[in-house]
């Protein structure tokens, strides 16, 4: 296994420990140990990307298992983070903090079963700049969110700044879901229009009398 799939799987094993700590309310500064096993894990999902790059150590494994790591992550602290003090780190109500994380949650599938489909057909959908961003500020949010209540005491305004980041996130989510099926819209046409043509090869028939001719 070379070094960015031992990173990737880092991240992994990093998740349950991450989860352990945010959920261990007896333990003391469990959130500031939660947020530093949650930074950490964020820094293996750069490393790995740039060092498989660089080094051109892309494999089949890192191309599954590094979005899959990094969703696990992802999903993971905001289902915590819904679960800890009732939700009210992300927001007041819980309700809202619940239909939040399954626009999250539920744009990253699409996202992932679109690229999966493309990819099976050997289309490579890159990036976008809204994609981009919308990390970043759903990695952002998500540190300020894990020790909020902690910083609350002496950082004035930190919940507010935190719900603003969040909710700036869960935009740019929405966003850049529609950016990117819009975008790749053609590719939707033509992963249709080829099973079409794979349909209409499939029930082909030779007229009688050519030969390989089953008809009789």
């Amino acid at each position: 296994m070379n070094l960015p799939n031992k990173l990737t799987m880092l991240r992994v094993l990093i998740i349950p420990v991450f989860v352990f700590f945010m959920l261990a309310g007896f333990i003391p500064y469990n959130a500031y140990i939660a947020l530093g096993l949650f930074v950490v894990a964020s820094l293996t999902d750069m490393l790995d990307g740039k060092i498989a790059r660089k080094r051109n150590l892309v494999t089949n494994f890192g191309k599954f298992m590094d979005p899959l790591a990094d969703k696990l992550l992802v999903v993971s602290a905001l289902l915590c983070l819904l679960v800890v003090d009732g939700g009210t780190r992300i927001c007041a109500s819980q309700t809202l903090s619940l239909i939040a994380i399954i626009v999250i949650v539920a744009r990253e599938f699409i996202i992932s079963g679109f690229r999966l489909v493309a990819s099976d057909a050997g289309i490579v959908i890159a990036a976008s700049m809204w994609g981009k961003f919308k990390t970043a500020t759903t990695m952002v949010s998500i540190c300020i969110m894990l020790v909020v209540k902690e910083l609350a005491e002496f950082v004035p305004f930190i919940s507010e700044v935190s719900l603003v980041i969040f909710w700036i996130a869960v935009t740019l989510t929405i966003v850049s879901l529609v950016d990117y099926l819009v975008k790749n819209m053609h590719v939707i046409r033509d992963l249709n229009s080829g099973k079409k043509k794979d349909d209409e090869l499939a029930g082909f028939t030779m007229p009688d009398g050519i030969p390989g001719n089953d008809n009789k």
